[in-house]
C-alpha cells in the first residue's frame, strides 16, 4: 500500500536533543501569537499536520545504539475497529516514547499492523459474504457479492465460494481500509510514531523474515514435523496451540455406564462424552485406589460394541472424581493424550476434522455387536447427535445406570471459537519451546530452564507480572504448534517430493534458498522442478499450511529492526529497549518472542516489558469485542479532546485494571484547558520579552515555589524512569493546581508591577515574572508526555521548536535559584490567602472587597512562610488596613482546613461598585 514503506527506507537527518539543559542557563524568549481566546478545539488536526511537516518524531538513523531508545510497538489486529482499550494501553507507550525523547534518546517508535490470521479471515468472510473453496480456480475479475453490513447478514451456508487467491486479495483490500482508519485514529490521539516506519505482518519483508527464521529453526533441529493428536477447532478447521486455549464452562451430563468383566460383573464409569465409547482403548484408575486393585491387569468389554480393553493404572487418574475410574478414548481430552502416549495404547479415532464421527465403520467395531448401531445411527453424525443415539442405545441395553445428571464441565475452546475443541490426529509443524527436552549439539537441551532464565533477566513493569511468565513456562506440556490450516498467512516455506508410488515423502522436505524468500509453495515450484510436476509421481507438492499468526508476531523485533536485510539499522536498534503489551498475551506474544530471540540470537529481544491492565466496563468486566461491551474511541476523542482521554489513560498504573470513566476524562479536559488559560495569564506580564534567568529570582516566595518545583521534577523523573507514569502525573498535576490556585493569585499584583514603565520595574516584579516563566517552561515539559496538544500549543506562543524535542527538565538549576528557600512557605502563604477569602465567602461579598483589618492565628511552623510573603498575601487578599499575625494555640485550627490558619477578627470595607459594560 502506498502509505506503507519498508522500515529501512527512511533516514531523516534530525539532530537528537541534548540529554539535559541546566536550568541555570539564561534563555531569552519572545512572547508571540498568544490567542485572544484559548481553545482545545482543533489542536489535534493542526498539530498533527505540523509534526508531520516538521518531522518532529522522525527517527535519526545516524544515532548510535547507546543513544537510541527502541520500542517494539504492538501491531494491532487489522480486523474491524480499535476500541478504548487500545487507546488506554497505547497511550502508556506514547508517554514513555515522549519522555525518552525529551531525555535525549533518539526514539525508534514504529507501528505495525497485524493483518494475517483468523480474525482477518473471519472479518472478510462476514464483510463480503464469501468462503474459500480450494477446488476453485482464480478469477481475476471477481467482484464480491456483498460489502459491510450486507455481508454480515449472510448465513455461512449461503456464502459465495471463491478461490484461495481471490480470498487473499479480499483480505488485503479490507485490511488496507482498516489500517488507514487505525492510522487516522492514532494520529488524532497524538501517538508520536514515526509514520515512515510502518510494516504489516503479511508484507513481503515480514513474510521473508518469518520464513527465514523458520528455515533456520528447521536447520538447527528446533522446528520439526509430527503426526500426532492435537487440539482442533471444527469451525475454523485448523489446529490450535496450547497458548490459544480458553477454558470455559460448558453444560453437559454425567452418564453412569457399565463395562463388562469376563465373569459378567459390571464396572461402572461416569462420563460426559458417551459418544466416545466407540473410541475407548482402556479404563484407567489411580494405582493407589483400593477399589480397583483387583482389576489392574485384567480386561473388560465396552458396552454396545463389545471391544475388549485393558484396565490400567496411572497417577493422573482422579480417585475423587466420578467413579474414580475413567475411559481413555482416542481422543476426548488432553489427559487421554497423556495416557495414550505414556501407556503406549493403540489409536482408535472416530472424531474427524469436521467434528463428525467417521463415515466408515471402524475396523475394530465392524465385526462386533455394535457394527449395525454405528452404521445406522453414528456414522457421519455430529458429536451431539451421536451422543443422543448412544445414550438411547445404552438405555435400551440396560448399560445406563439411572438417568444422566446435569453438570457444568470445563472444556477447552479456541480463544476465538464457539465450539469445544476436539482432539484430532494430523500432521503439523512445531517449534521447540521448552515443552519437551530435545537433543542439541549432542546433548539434551533443557530449553525450559533456559527460558526461565531469560525471564529473570527481563525487567517486568510491574514486577509482579513476572510470575505469569514463569507459571506459563513451568506449565508447558508440549511444544509450540505453529502450522494452521488456513489461507491468509505466511506460508510454510517447504515442498515435499512425490515418490514414484505417488506417496508424498514428508520426511525429506525441500527448502528454498534464503535469497528466494518470501515463497508461496502452493503457487511456486521448488528449484529443479517444473510447474507441471506438481502432484505427480516423481514431482512435488507444496505445503498448503500457513504459520500461526504468533509465529510472525513473535518476530516483530527482528522485523522492525531490519534483521538480515538492513544491518545498519539492526545494529542501532536491537536488542530493543521496550515491549509494551497486555497482560493477557504474556503467554503468547511475550513468551513466543522470547523463544524466537533466544533460539535465533541467544539474547532477550528487549530489556523491559511494560504490561498494561484491562479496561473494565461498569459491571467490572473486561472490555472485549467478543463480549460486545467495547466503546469505540473516536467519538470520545472528539467529545473530550485527545489530551483529556490520554489523561484518563495515564491516571492508571501499568498492570492495573481501570474502569472506563468519562468523569476522569472531564477532569483531564479541565486540566488541559487550565494549562492554556494559566499559561496565557503567566505570559501576560512584562511585554513580549521574557528572560529565564534564575539569578533574577530574589523574592522568598518565588524561591519557595521553585524549590517545590525542583522536588516535583525529581519525583516525576524518578517515576518515569521506573515506568510509573501515574505517579509522575499525580505529582506534577498536584503542583500545577497549587501553582494556579495559590502562587498565581499571590504574585499577580507584584508581577503586574502597578503598570510601571519597563525602566522602572522593581526587582520584586522582575523576580515574580522570571519565576513565572521558569515555572511555566518547566511544567509544560513535565506535562508534555501526557498532554501533548495543550503543551505544544502553549510552547508555540513563546518558545522555538517543539516542546516534545525540548530537553526534559532537571532540578539543579531550580535548586540554585531557590537557594535555601523552604517549599512549604508557598503552601503557608496560600493557606493564609484562603483564610482571607473565606471571610469574604462567608460574608457573601465579592473577592475584590477590601479588608480593613484582620487578625490571623497561624500555626507556628507556618508563621515564617506567611510572614515572608506578607506583601503578596495582603495584595492578593485586598487587605488595605492592618493584617495581624498571631501564633495559633495548640488545637486551635483544623490542619486540614487552610493549614490550620484561623481568622480571629476581621473588618470588611465596601464592596466595589460594578461598572456596567459598554
Amino acid at each position: 500500500m502506498a502509505h506503507h514503506e519498508r522500515l529501512p527506507d527512511h533516514s531523516p537527518a534530525t539532530t537528537p536533543a541534548p540529554a539535559t539543559r541546566d536550568q541555570a542557563d539564561v534563555v531569552r524568549a519572545v512572547v508571540r501569537d498568544v490567542p485572544d481566546k484559548v481553545s482545545l478545539d482543533g489542536l489535534e488536526t493542526k498539530l498533527d499536520a505540523r509534526w508531520a511537516a516538521e518531522g518532529t518524531f522522525a527517527f535519526d538513523r545516524t544515532a548510535t545504539r547507546d543513544q537510541v531508545y527502541s520500542i517494539d510497538t504492538p501491531p494491532p489486529t487489522a480486523s474491524g475497529s480499535l476500541h478504548v482499550g487500545h487507546v488506554f494501553s497505547y497511550t502508556h507507550t506514547d508517554v514513555v516514547a515522549r519522555y525518552q525523547r525529551m531525555r535525549g534518546r533518539e526514539v525508534f517508535y514504529p507501528m505495525g499492523w497485524d493483518d494475517n490470521g483468523l480474525p482477518t479471515e473471519r472479518r472478510v468472510q462476514n464483510y463480503y459474504g464469501v468462503r474459500v473453496d480450494l477446488g476453485l480456480p482464480y478469477d481475476p475479475g471477481f467482484t464480491p457479492p456483498f460489502e459491510g453490513t450486507e455481508g454480515k447478514n449472510v448465513k455461512a451456508s449461503d456464502q459465495v465460494p471463491v478461490s484461495r487467491r481471490n480470498f487473499v486479495e479480499l483480505c488485503e483490500r479490507l485490511t488496507a481500509q482498516d489500517e488507514k482508519q487505525f492510522e487516522d485514529l492514532w494520529r488524532y490521539l497524538g501517538l508520536s510514531v514515526d509514520w515512515a516506519q510502518t510494516y504489516q505482518t503479511i508484507d513481503p519483508a515480514s513474510r521473508a523474515t518469518a520464513q527465514r527464521a523458520f528455515l533456520r529453526n528447521l536447520a538447527r533441529g528446533e522446528a520439526y514435523q509430527a503426526e500426532a493428536p492435537g487440539l482442533w477447532d471444527v469451525t475454523f478447521q485448523t489446529a490450535v496451540a496450547q497458548a490459544e486455549l480458553e477454558a470455559r464452562d460448558y453444560p453437559g451430563h454425567f452418564h453412569k455406564v457399565a463395562f463388562h468383566r469376563p465373569d459378567g460383573e459390571k464396572v461402572f464409569i461416569e462420563t460426559t462424552r458417551p459418544e466416545l465409547i466407540p473410541a475407548v482403548v482402556a479404563l484407567i484408575a489411580h494405582p493407589d485406589d483400593e477399589r480397583y486393585q483387583g482389576l489392574f491387569g485384567t480386561t473388560v468389554t465396552s458396552p454396545l460394541f463389545g471391544v475388549e480393553v485393558p484396565v490400567l493404572a496411572h497417577p493422573a487418574a482422579e480417585p475423587d472424581k466420578g467413579a474414580g475410574i475413567a475411559m481413555c478414548c482416542t481422543f476426548g481430552d488432553l489427559t487421554d493424550v497423556q495416557w495414550w502416549r505414556e501407556l503406549q495404547l493403540p489409536t482408535r479415532s472416530v472424531i474427524q476434522r469436521d467434528g463428525r464421527l467417521s463415515r466408515e465403520t471402524p475396523e475394530w467395531i465392524a465385526d462386533g455387536p455394535g457394527a449395525r448401531l454405528y452404521e445406522l445411527d453414528l456414522a457421519g453424525k455430529t458429536t451431539f447427535s451421536a451422543r443422543t443415539a448412544v445414550v438411547d442405545a445404552l438405555r435400551a441395553s440396560g448399560d445406563l445406570d439411572g438417568e444422566p445428571a446435569a453438570t457444568q464441565r470445563k472444556a477447552n475452546f479456541y480463544e476465538k471459537g464457539d465450539k469445544p475443541l476436539e482432539i484430532v490426529t494430523s500432521r503439523q509443524w512445531y517449534i521447540r519451546n521448552g515443552g519437551r527436552d530435545f537433543t542439541r549439539d549432542g546433548r539434551t537441551a533443557d530449553l525450559k530452564s533456559e527460558l526461565l532464565g531469560r525471564g529473570t533477566e527481563l525487567a517486568f513493569h510491574p514486577d509482579f507480572m513476572r510470575v505469569r511468565y514463569e507459571n506459563w513456562v513451568n506449565g508447558l506440556n508440549g511444544d509450540w504448534l505453529i502450522s494452521r490450516q488456513r489461507f491468509f498467512g505466511v506460508a510454510i516455506p517447504l515442498w515435499y517430493p512425490v515418490l514414484a508410488s505417488g506417496e508424498v515423502d514428508y520426511a525429506h522436505p525441500i527448502a528454498p534458498d534464503e535469497a528466494e524468500l518470501p515463497v508461496d509453495p502452493t503457487s511456486q515450484a521448488p528449484a529443479g522442478y517444473a510447474a507441471d510436476q506438481r502432484g505427480v509421481p516423481g514431482g512435488f507438492v507444496g505445503d498448503e499450511d500457513v504459520m500461526d499468526t504468533w509465529a510472525t508476531s513473535s518476530l516483530t523485533p527482528l522485523i522492525v529492526s531490519g534483521w538480515e536485510r538492513d544491518t545498519d539499522l539492526f545494529d542501532r536498534v536491537y536488542p530493543m529497549d521496550l515491549r509494551p503489551q497486555g497482560q493477557d498475551i504474556i503467554r503468547t506474544w511475550l513468551f513466543s518472542t522470547v523463544v524466537r530471540s533466544h533460539l535465533e540470537r541467544e539474547t532477550l529481544p528487549w530489556a523491559n516489558a511494560a504490561i498494561s491492565g484491562w479496561i473494565l466496563d461498569p459491571d467490572r468486566k473486561k472490555m472485549s469485542k467478543s463480549k460486545g461491551n467495547v466503546v469505540t474511541p473516536m467519538g470520545l476523542l472528539q467529545q473530550h479532546g485527545s489530551d483529556a482521554v490520554r489523561y484518563w489513560a495515564a491516571s492508571a498504573r501499568l498492570g492495573t485494571d481501570a474502569a472506563f470513566d468519562e468523569g476522569q476524562m472531564k477532569i483531564g479536559r479541565r486540566l488541559a484547558i487550565k494549562v492554556l488559560n494559566a499559561s496565557k495569564f503567566a505570559l501576560s506580564f512584562g511585554g513580549s520579552q521574557v528572560v529565564l534567568d534564575p539569578t533574577l529570582v530574589t523574592v522568598e516566595l518565588d524561591r519557595a515555589m521553585l524549590a517545590g518545583l525542583a522536588a516535583v521534577v525529581d519525583t516525576a523523573t524518578e517515576a518515569l524512569d521506573a515506568y510509573d507514569h501515574t505517579r509522575a502525573l499525580e505529582t506534577t498535576e498536584t503542583f500545577f493546581w497549587t501553582f494556579c490556585d495559590d502562587y498565581l493569585e499571590l504574585v499577580k499584583d507584584r508581577a503586574y508591577g502597578a503598570g510601571a514603565a519597563a525602566e522602572d520595574v522593581t526587582a520584586e516584579t522582575t523576580s515574580a515574572r522570571t519565576a513565572l516563566a521558569i515555572a511555566l517552561d518547566t511544567m509544560l515539559r513535565l506535562l508534555a508526555p501526557v498532554l501533548p496538544f495543550a503543551t505544544e500549543e502553549v510552547w508555540s506562543w513563546w518558545r522555538e521548536g517543539s516542546v516534545h524535542r525540548a530537553p526534559w527538565p532537571v532540578s539543579s538549576g531550580l535548586r540554585t535559584a531557590a537557594g535555601d528557600a523552604d517549599p512549604t512557605q508557598l503552601a503557608a502563604a496560600g493557606n493564609a490567602l484562603a483564610a482571607l477569602r473565606k471571610v469574604k465567602s462567608e460574608a457573601k461579598v465579592s473577592m475584590r472587597t477590601p479588608i480593613l483589618a484582620v487578625t490571623l492565628a497561624v500555626p507556628a511552623p507556618s508563621l515564617p512562610g506567611v510572614e515572608s510573603a506578607l506583601i503578596d498575601v495582603r495584595g492578593a487578599g485586598r487587605v488595605e488596613g492592618t493584617l495581624t499575625l498571631v501564633e495559633a494555640a495548640e488545637g486551635q485550627g483544623d490542619p486540614d482546613v487552610q493549614g490550620g490558619i484561623v481568622t480571629l477578627a476581621s473588618e470588611l470595607g465596601e464592596p466595589p461598585v460594578k461598572t456596567p459594560r459598554a
